[in-house]
């Protein structure tokens, strides 16, 4: 893991071209969607057929893709490379992602009164069966199981979805202290100068923009079901080059407020990384170590 632009995907194939029995799955809630490729600086359609590349063109960017949606499938694909006798490499830069496989839901999301009146007041308008009818629609599974006229726990499920931010209560508990099974060898890359790393990040998007990327946006945005508010359109990148078509933002601020957005991206994943445990950090100027460290491993672990 480790922050973006510092080199975790081509290092990633690297890796994999050193050792064959090692199967790549990405671990990045942009690279999911089809369509997204030079602003994600996605690896190309070669090395993505050669190198099988997992988690990678899965879900049409008109579609939301969950934390949840990312669970089950990374669990799915982690099983089959090890039915088939190999060894899954998790890539990516998702800090939320690595947590929630590594840790699963460690507790449900706190209580908040003022989202429950808020909730109970405005949207239902005081009636128990408006909240229960709401609940229906946005958890099914929870209305079968809860009383409507058990109006305490009918306002907690629904704000439940609200605080989690869409997440039903009867997905959440499916991961309650659901820890990953498998001996995990965990290593971040981090940045030998951080100054580098910003210069290396205008650098990579002033060659996005020569290499397409207006275009690429320009025929996303033509689309007409999608959405700007959408989470593949509203990304760093994505989200100003469609103020600057929209003629929200001149090019100089969409440049401008795209590298600062990725700048403040960097620094909140490296905060994660500093507090996670049981990591062995690899500086990005010694990239060969962390070959090596996993030759070592493999030896052992084979």
């Amino acid at each position: 893991m480790g922050p973006t632009a510092i080199g975790k995907s081509s290092l990633a194939l690297e890796i994999k071209k050193k050792f064959p029995l090692i199967e790549l799955i990405s671990v990045d809630s942009k690279l999911v969607y089809k369509g997204l490729n030079i602003g994600t600086d996605k690896p190309n359609k070669s090395d993505l057929k050669n190198f099988s590349y997992k988690l990678v063109n899965i879900v049409k960017p008109k579609n939301i893709y969950t934390v949840i949606n990312f669970y089950n499938d990374v669990l799915k694909e982690i099983k089959n490379i090890l039915k088939s006798g190999k060894i899954p490499l998790l890539v990516g830069g998702t800090m939320l992602y690595f947590k929630i496989l590594l840790n699963g839901f460690a507790n449900l999301p706190p209580s908040n009164s003022i989202i429950r009146k808020y909730i109970f007041k405005n949207i239902c308008l005081k009636k128990k069966k408006n909240l229960f009818n709401l609940l229906k629609k946005i958890d099914p599974i929870s209305s079968k199981k809860i009383h409507i006229n058990d109006v305490q726990r009918v306002l907690r499920a629904v704000e439940v979805f609200f605080v989690s931010g869409g997440f039903p209560l009867s997905e959440l508990i499916k991961f309650f202290h659901n820890k990953l099974p498998y001996k995990v060898f965990q290593f971040g890359l981090i940045p030998d100068n951080k100054e580098h790393l910003y210069k290396k990040i205008e650098k990579r998007f002033f060659f996005m923009l020569k290499s397409g990327f207006k275009k690429e946006v320009q025929n996303l945005y033509n689309q007409k079901f999608l959405d700007p508010k959408l989470p593949s359109m509203n990304s760093i990148g994505y989200k100003q080059m469609l103020l600057y078509l929209k003629n929200k933002y001149t090019y100089f601020q969409m440049i401008k407020e795209t590298i600062k957005s990725t700048h403040k991206l960097v620094k909140h994943q490296l905060t994660w990384l500093k507090k996670w445990p049981n990591i062995i950090f690899i500086k990005d100027n010694k990239k060969d170590l962390l070959i090596t460290k996993i030759y070592k491993i493999l030896n052992r672990n084979l």
